[in-house]
């Protein structure tokens, strides 16, 4: 039997239908916001996992394109490997559903959104969101605390919620809030330098939108919600948990307080292997409790050092940044390097500057169709001492190079400005904690020693959060480090200029985060920020004056556009021709705009000059050095401009009578000519007679000038 609930958010129907289609999941729904849907699937294994340590969630972004009315491009008329928008739209989903499962839960569970229909007004990652919430609180699992996704536009100094497509190009803010009815529980945010303050207004406003969202979701939980199971959530073996203590607190405690991260480990490495020595033949069942176990400790030990000692473990105070080294041109050959390292954490970022034509063709569902500046993160296995085979990127990889683009997109030249495309690169060399905002200090560095004209340098960190058992106490912490964000309760990146935020994404694995958290983590940011920027400043003061002389050279024109099929030609014949004869790469704009590209100047000035040759229009009155490229008894016939020929009659040649042609020109001959006229079927008049005439008066008038 199919039901409907629905209600009004931001002008807009929002409806879920619950009952009437997948009806052996244990929920399937189809939820609408204007005219787009996403079809959510839920579901939950019988039993729980074996032999694992934490909790098996698993969420899906599936993009459909006939939801836009597309067929996939290339080949294989198919939908392939999620877009890089779909799985960091399926990361915001997972991030932000995840911590308000009951702890201890280990039944699998998957969630799958598929995007079955969108309308540009109405995004699909946020409705996904509120999709995948009402799902799971309409189904039999255990999950039942509703969370809801706004988005917040700033147009005009005023908050928009949910903005339509129209109004999203002109907001200053892309802002994305999930919460709960108490609290904030993922952040995502991209802006043009949004002040602090009126961030931490907008986060606000967002909360109180979500709260809509909340009320429509309870409702539908009482009108057709299904009542919840009773699973199994896993527990710890008590007695083991007391035997553990006992015999290893204190053991745990002394290698937590070493300061060094190496010593540290090692330290708990022979702790480890003693407790693995007492107990495991005596447990044999319960070996993966131990781990459990040892890593509760572990916590608690570290939450007591900074809440009751108040200090880090690092000896930190708790807005002290680590340590910070800047330095550019490190490889000879590229065209921008910046290598950043903070404590522990490094990253080298290379830029690499490309022809306008290299941008990235996106076949998706988004508005968006390409892109002239790309970020990508790499985060191999000795970048923390490990050893594992080398895979392609995962989740992890493109959500941060795709937080890393967010922070310094606002920042980035227009083509018009620096007509390049831009990809960057960060290579983590060394994880220590907050590496993504390491890509972002990197990144800078990389653009300006590459000569990108930056609006403003930017600079990210990581802030992390600690609290008690029961909430009552909290600490926020600037530059989080590897254990304090292991052990810790947020992970709260923000990026930006010296004059405002630019992105936001905040993680957490409590259920939400308070006003006051989100307030402090904000503000301490920016004194960090601030004091990074001095020391990016102090590195590279601005953008090289030049760009590399490995980097393409590019230079533009505009051209009439009812030109551009002559700079093109029949089949493309005379554009190629340009880019044989000069080696240079052209990219023409449906607007005129032509942009030419080459590592040799030499080249781009001499295609720039056809170009305009082929576009520029022939004038009565003006004079021109020609080549004589046929010769007849009555005349010589002159290419002006590329592809734009006139006829010298006999007695235009010379003042003097002239015989024959060849007495005064040969074929090959460059000459000054005047356009005399040109005839109603477009043909061309010329006299080298009235040149020189010209060119000598013009001489004459000049020598006077100069005797004066």
């Amino acid at each position: 039997m199919n039901k409907v609930h629905e209600t009004v958010i931001a002008g807009r129907t929002l409806k879920v239908e619950f009952g009437k289609i997948g009806m052996l999941s244990d929920a399937a729904t189809l939820m609408s916001y204007g005219d787009t849907v996403i079809l959510t699937n839920a579901n939950i294994s019988e039993s729980p996992r074996d032999g694992i340590d934490f909790f098996p969630l698993s969420v899906e972004y599936e993009e459909r394109l006939y939801a836009v009315g597309k067929i996939p491009g290339g080949f294989i008329k198919r939908e392939g490997r999620p877009s890089e928008k779909a799985i960091l739209n399926g990361r915001a989903v997972d991030r932000t559903i995840r911590p308000l499962f009951k702890k201890g839960l280990r039944n699998d569970v998957q969630v799958v959104c598929t995007v079955v229909s969108v309308e540009n007004d109405n995004l699909p990652e946020i409705l996904a969101v509120n999709a995948a919430s009402t799902a799971l609180c309409l189904s039999s699992i255990p999950y039942t605390t509703p969370v809801a996704a706004v988005q917040v536009a700033l147009i005009d100094n005023k908050f928009v919620v949910n903005p339509v497509a129209k109004e999203r190009e002109v907001s200053e803010l892309f802002l994305t809030v999930c919460a709960t009815r108490e609290k904030v529980v993922m952040i995502e945010a991209g802006g043009n330098e949004i002040p602090e303050e009126q961030m931490i207004s907008a986060i606000d406003f967002g909360f109180d939108e979500c709260q809509k969202i909340i009320d429509f979701q309870e409702e539908a939980m009482k009108l057709m919600g299904k009542e919840k199971k009773e699973v199994e959530l896993f527990h710890v073996d008590e007695t083991l948990e007391k035997e553990i203590n006992d015999f290893a607190y204190d053991m745990i405690k002394t290698a937590m307080y070493i300061k060094e991260k190496d010593e540290r480990n090692a330290a708990m490495d022979e702790v480890k292997l003693k407790i693995a020595e007492q107990f495991a033949e005596k447990y044999e069942e319960n070996k993966s409790d131990i781990g459990e176990i040892i890593y509760g400790i572990q916590k608690e030990v570290v939450r007591y050092m900074l809440l009751k000692d108040k200090r880090r473990p690092d000896g930190r105070k708790f807005d002290e940044v680590r340590p910070i080294s800047c330095e550019v041109s490190l490889l000879p050959r590229t065209h921008g390097t910046g290598l950043f390292t903070r404590g522990l954490t490094q990253v080298m970022t290379v830029a690499t500057l490309g022809a306008v034509g290299d941008i990235q063709i996106l076949d998706g569902i988004s508005e968006e169709e390409s892109k002239r500046y790309m970020h990508h993160y790499n985060f191999p296995a000795y970048s923390v001492g490990e050893v594992r085979p080398l895979r392609g990127p995962g989740r992890r990889e493109i959500g941060h190079g795709a937080l890393a683009e967010r922070a310094l997109e606002p920042l980035i030249p227009s083509e018009d400005e620096f007509p390049y495309t831009i990809r960057l690169v960060s290579e983590v060399l060394s994880s220590n904690g907050s590496t993504s905002q390491a890509s972002v200090c990197g990144s800078t560095l990389a653009l300006l020693d590459a000569g990108v004209p930056l609006k403003r340098p930017a600079a990210g960190i990581a802030m992390g959060l600690i609290t008690s058992e029961d909430l009552t106490e909290e600490e926020v912490l600037t530059d989080i480090q590897g254990i304090e964000d292991f052990f810790g309760d947020m992970d709260f990146k923000v990026a930006g200029t010296v004059e405002g935020i630019t992105s936001i994404q905040v993680d957490t694995k409590l259920t939400g985060l308070s006003k006051n958290v989100i307030r402090n983590a904000i503000i301490d940011a920016r004194k960090a920020r601030l004091m990074i920027l001095d020391k990016i400043h102090e590195c590279i003061p601005g953008p090289r004056e030049e760009v590399s002389e490995y980097a393409p050279k590019t230079s533009t024109l505009q051209i009439d556009p009812e030109k551009i099929r002559d700079v093109i030609g029949a089949g493309g014949k005379v554009i190629n021709k340009i880019i044989a004869d000069t080696g240079v790469k052209i990219d023409i704009k449906e607007d005129g705009k032509v942009f030419v590209s080459s590592s040799d100047s030499k080249g781009v000035k001499d295609a720039i000059k056809i170009i305009e040759g082929l576009t520029k229009e022939v004038k009565a009155g003006e004079i021109y050095l020609g080549k004589v490229t046929k010769i007849a008894t009555f005349g010589a016939f002159v290419e002006i401009l590329p592809s734009k020929e006139g006829l010298v009659h006999i007695s235009k040649l010379d003042a003097n009578r002239v015989n024959k042609v060849e007495d005064i020109v040969s074929v090959g001959d460059e000459i000054l000519v005047k356009v005399t006229e040109i005839d109603s079927q477009g043909r061309i008049n010329l006299s080298r007679k009235d040149a020189i005439k010209d060119s000598e008066e013009n001489k004459d008038e000049s020598n006077k000038e100069e005797a004066k």
